[in-house]
Order: structure tokens, then sequence, then C-alpha cells
């Protein structure tokens, strides 16, 4: 195995981060202060016990884990076993690593990438919310990132069920860019029906993780991971979450970051607006339309681009819909209707509203729900999944 020395073969400091990224336990504030007392990556890798602990919080323990560990850590192996999944890591020392994310507090020190980061990414917004969403936090999520990706924004998220992929979807539909950061290692993709998706984020952004090759998704891995997501983004859009939810930290970690806070507001008997009703009062910034996000960024954005696209009105351009149709497909943009209520949003009567159902259903458009309740069909709500 390619360790560290063989012979009289020394390693670069690109190669350093990749075996620093993965000894386990070894964080980058904590290579950090080792870098700034050492030099460089590469002279980590090589220096001995007593030098390892002159750096400020590096004891004796993590001090020998890295001597047996860096002997044991080939970076070309993990470069290859990474390239096998269509994807390449860079390094804090590499051009296309985000300039925003060297910015916190704790950069990864290495991310595996498939796809691409641009510097377009750099006007990227966050969007984070529960797993368990409600149609009406599923269409917002959807539909304000179809508007972000059409005014050029990139949109973050973390590819979980719910919000993420809602998000992500979203994004693509709108002919945008969207990053996924993961919460394991690029070979342990989670949730695994999002296989698909990944693969075309991966074609229209990129799908990312800091976490080496192997390394299962577990309860503090997503966590973590969301300092990453706030990282490259501008600000973070919360959709829904309860007061104690995951999404929290991804808040927690914007706001620690200097990021903007935008929180999307929901029913008052809705557990998962109350984590978005606590940051309103703490003074998030109220998300009714796109045009609540534009205004914080209006001088990254030319005046006659503030126009917030209209929402999507079919995700199949090979279904032709008629005037009333499209008129009813509006009206269910939002969140799904009763019968009734959809019969007054659009101004009809019940038996014609009826007829036009049926074909829409057939043309597989909407989808009819207990309680005769109606909704736009699930890859016109959150695209691509399928």
């Amino acid at each position: 195995m390619f360790g560290v020395f063989c012979g009289s073969i020394t390693m670069q400091d690109r190669e350093a981060y990749i075996v620093l990224n993965m000894i386990d336990g070894l964080g980058p504030v904590s290579v950090r202060r080792l870098v700034e007392r050492l030099g460089t990556p590469k002279a980590i890798l090589e220096a001995d016990r007593d030098t390892l602990m002159e750096a400020h919080g590096v004891g004796e323990k993590m001090a020998l884990k890295i001597i047996v560990q860096r002997d044991q850590l080939d970076p070309e192996t993990e470069i290859n076993k990474a390239a096998d999944e269509g994807a390449r890591i860079i390094t804090q020392l590499d051009d296309e690593y985000p300039e925003a994310l060297k910015s916190i507090h704790d950069p990864p020190l290495a991310l595996y990438v498939r796809g691409s980061l641009l510097p377009s990414d750099a006007k990227a917004l966050g969007i984070v919310g529960s797993r368990s969403t409600s149609h009406y936090g599923l269409s917002a999520a959807d539909r304000l990132a179809y508007q972000l990706a059409q005014t050029g924004f990139t949109v973050v998220s973390g590819l979980a069920r719910g919000t993420d992929t809602a998000a992500h979807s979203g994004a693509l539909k709108g002919k945008g860019r969207t990053i996924a950061v993961l919460g394991g290692a690029i070979d342990c993709l989670y949730p695994p029906e999002n296989d698909g998706l990944a693969a075309k984020i991966a074609n229209h952004g990129a799908v990312i993780s800091e976490y080496p090759m192997g390394r299962q998704v577990d309860r503090m891995t997503f966590p973590y991971r969301n300092r990453i997501i706030s990282g490259l983004s501008m600000g973070v859009l919360l959709i829904e979450s309860t007061v104690k939810g995951g999404s929290m930290h991804t808040i927690d970690a914007a706001m620690e970051q200097g990021r903007t806070v935008f929180a999307l507001p929901g029913r008052i008997d809705m557990p998962g607006a109350r984590g978005p009703h606590r940051l309103i009062k703490n003074g998030a910034k109220l998300v009714e339309s796109l045009d609540d996000i534009l205004e914080e960024f209006e001088f990254l954005i030319p005046e006659a681009e503030r126009q917030a696209p209209a929402a999507e009105t079919a995700a199949r351009p090979d279904v032709p819909l008629t005037e009333a149709e499209t008129k009813i497909v509006e009206a269910l943009w939002g969140e799904a209707l009763d019968v009734d209520s959809l019969a007054r949003a659009v101004g009809m009567k019940s038996y014609e509203l009826s007829g036009l159902l049926l074909g829409l259903e057939m043309k597989r458009v909407v989808c009819m729900r207990p309680g005769r309740m109606v909704e736009l069909a699930d890859d016109l709500r959150t695209g691509f999944r399928s």
C-alpha cells in the first residue's frame, strides 16, 4: 500500500488533505491548528507525536491516532474508489473548491464530487425542511426552487425525503442548477430511492460529500453535513420543521456563518409551522413569494431579471391543456384542494369541473385522493422522480 512514506516518495499537500480527511475523529478545526503550527498538511503526516501535540487541542490520543492511521491510508486508492463511483476528490487547495465554503469556521478538508461545481454556484440558496412535509410544504419548496432556478440561483439541499427532494426537483424543472449535500459517503447514497434523482442532479449541478468512501449515514453525519448546505449558500429557507427538528441544525449553522435566514409561514395548527414561526418571531425574513427572497439579494440581480417566473403549469409539454384545464392546474399548484373549494377557485359548477377532472386524470395531470381531494400528479409536484 502506498502510505505517507515509500522510500524517497513523499506525499504532496493535496494528497495529505485527502488522508487527513480519512482519519477517524480528526476534524477541520484540528487540522487547521496543526497547519498553523507545522506549516503544511504534508508536515502533519511527517511529524512525531510530541510535535503534533504542540498544536492547540491535539492531545496524545489524537496524535497517536494520526501516526497509526497515516501509514494505513492510501490516497491513490481512495481517489480510484471515488472514480469508480463517477466522482473526484477536491481539496481546499483546488480552484474548484467553493470560496464561500472556505470562509466558514470548519470547512471540509475534502469534497467528493459527482458533477460540477461552478463559480456561478456562489449565487445559491439553501432550502431545507422536514422529511414528512405537508402538501403545502412540498408545493412551496418545489415552486420556489423552480422560480429560483429560473432566476439564476443554484438550489442547495440535502437529497433527503420530503422537502429536499421537492427542492432539487423544482430546480431541475426550472432548468437550473442544484447541489445535493449527502449525509454519508458518495457510494452510500441515502435514501436509496433517490438514486435516479441524484444522477439527474449530477448532470445539472453536483452531488457532494465530505465523508470518505464507505462511510454510512448515522445520527451524527446528518447534522454535521448541514453546515455545508448553509456554507455553500447566501441564505437558507426553512420550509417546515418542528422547533427541535433536524432542519433547525442547518438554520443554526446559517446564523453562525452570517447567512440570511428565510422562513415560510404556515397554518398555526400545523406542527411543521412551529419552527418557521419561531424564526420569524426572532427576525427571520418571512417568505410569501420569490420577491421576498430576491429583494434581499437585489445587488446581485439586474432589475430586469427580478420579476418572478410564472409557475410551470405542465411538466409534460407533450400533453396539451385547454384553457380551462390550465386554470385548474394553476389553482392546484400551491396545494391540494377538495372538489368544492377547487370549483370555487376556478369559478366553475361542480358538474363542469367533474368532467374536466376526469380528463386531467386520464392525462395523468391530477390525482383524486380520499375525501374528494384533488392534487397535481407526483411528478408535477416534485418533478423528475421517475
